[in-house]
């Protein structure tokens, strides 16, 4: 099977391959209407679905049984009975994770002593499951950096496996809070919405963006806070942050072919083409136009 590019920007649903029978899903539906995504998926596969943001509605069996789960929430779901074909409606923009293995492949993660996981007892294991959890503060966190991946093209299949394996150890832990012991400040929803709030602030003002201050003050958190949280969440502080997806933005940008090397640092927030071509050395190790170049080579 082919699969597609995971940057879902602008598309209903890539898959990513992370390991034989273990992938990984990410729709998005940006637009003002209702969209549907769809996948199969056999019988043996154990499904995880985690909603980011929004509300996607499942349908399952030709639409006789359907479940639905809002942002912040998610579902597991396994039938060995049966296919569960994935149809799957999203609501105007939401953002959905789903993590399909095989049952074989989700046996072989865990140890004997994983007994308290309800279809992993000998009894279970062959019966249908369904159940719905909200999302922890820890699982937002990797979600986040699942959906915000920047990591270097050579990285970046093994940043997603690595992540997704944090995923479902935190969602399989035993004390669902003891990440947020961890993590105090993540144990607060409202903080984690201001947080994305100010990464969207940034990303739809990538040209010019606000001071730190600034964006502290816009979305109601002390700067402190700000700093702290940002780098909880996302890994990164804002700036760095800010940094790797306009490079990453004007690599897309140069990648079409549609734009020369001061359209693109301007789009990016460049004012000079030397300023902007230094930062693009400084991520990729090489020029604008010898990266230009060696697309074009890659072509012919």
């Amino acid at each position: 099977m082919e699969v597609p590019e995971k940057n879902v920007a602008g598309s209903a649903l890539c898959e990513l391959e992370l390991e034989p029978e273990f992938f990984m899903l990410q729709a998005a539906n940006p637009g003002s209407q209702p969209l549907r995504v769809e996948r199969t998926a056999e019988r043996q596969f154990l499904q995880l679905h985690f909603c980011l943001k929004g509300q996607a509605r499942f349908l399952y069996n030709q639409g006789r049984y359907t479940m639905e789960i809002q942002g912040d929430q998610s579902m597991v779901l396994y039938n060995p009975r049966t296919p569960l074909d994935i149809q799957c409606d999203l609501s105007p923009d939401t953002w959905l994770v789903s993590i399909l293995m095989t049952i074989r492949k989700f046996h072989s993660l865990f140890t004997a002593e994983a007994s308290y996981i309800p279809f992993l007892s000998p009894e279970n294991r062959d019966k249908k499951y369904y159940q719905q959890y909200p999302t922890s503060p820890g699982i937002s966190v990797v979600l986040s950096q699942l959906w915000n991946e920047h990591t270097h093209p050579s990285a970046s299949l093994l940043y997603s496996r690595a992540k997704v394996y944090e995923l479902l150890s935190l969602y399989f832990n035993r004390n669902p809070e003891s990440d947020s012991e961890q993590c105090p400040f993540l144990v607060d929803e409202e903080n984690i919405r201001r947080i994305r709030l100010a990464k969207e602030i940034i990303i739809q003002r990538m040209a010019e963006p606000p001071g730190l201050q600034e964006l502290a003050d816009e979305i109601g958190l002390s700067l402190k806070k700000l700093k702290e949280g940002f780098r909880q969440i996302y890994g990164d502080s804002v700036y760095s942050f800010l940094f790797d997806y306009k490079m990453e933005t004007a690599r897309k940008m140069l990648e079409t072919g549609k734009y020369n090397v001061n359209e693109v640092g301007l789009k990016v927030g460049y004012s000079t083409a030397s300023h902007f071509i230094a930062a693009f050395r400084k991520k990729y190790n090489t020029t604008p136009k010898k990266y230009t170049l060696s697309l074009a080579r890659q072509r012919s």
